[in-house]
């Protein structure tokens, strides 16, 4: 069966957006590179996970490091949990632009997802990358049109 992060790779991988959902707590919150306030609650962030499989081109994990981190949650002035983390590293294409990226994903007691940051390099990317994930929302209602 694998850790959680294992079936989390696996299921992006694949393209299995149901198999994501089950890995998410109902109050998941993700922070994104292009957004400062975070997507928040189980509906919205596979919305966006919907997007987003669709939008990257030749997405892979290239590698993997665990530990603990301290929870986003603890930097708006409630307490700061630190809980058992996994980085995914990856690389990507979106509308021509090389990806470099980590997905930051902490979890609850249960080990479900609780938090899940992603963090993209070159600026050129996040560009791209923001450009077409807005594109994406708006085409699936998730967003107003700008």
């Amino acid at each position: 069966m694998g850790t959680t992060a294992d079936r989390f790779k696996a299921a992006v991988e694949a393209k299995q957006l149901d198999a994501v959902q089950e890995l998410f707590t109902e109050d998941v919150r993700l922070y994104s590179p292009v957004k400062f306030t975070p997507f928040e609650g189980r509906p919205m962030v596979l919305g966006l996970f919907g997007v987003l499989l669709r939008t990257f081109e030749d997405f892979r994990y290239v590698g993997e490091l665990t530990g603990s981190a301290q929870t986003a949650a603890g930097s708006d002035g409630g307490s700061a949990d630190s809980t058992d983390s996994t980085v995914l590293i990856f690389r990507a294409t979106v509308n021509g632009k090389e990806i470099h990226g980590i997905d930051l994903l902490q979890f609850d007691e249960a080990g479900r997802i609780k938090e899940f940051t992603v963090m993209v390099r070159p600026q050129s990317a996040v560009h791209a990358l923001g450009e077409a994930v807005l594109a994406g929302l708006v085409e699936d209602g998730l967003a107003p049109q700008a």
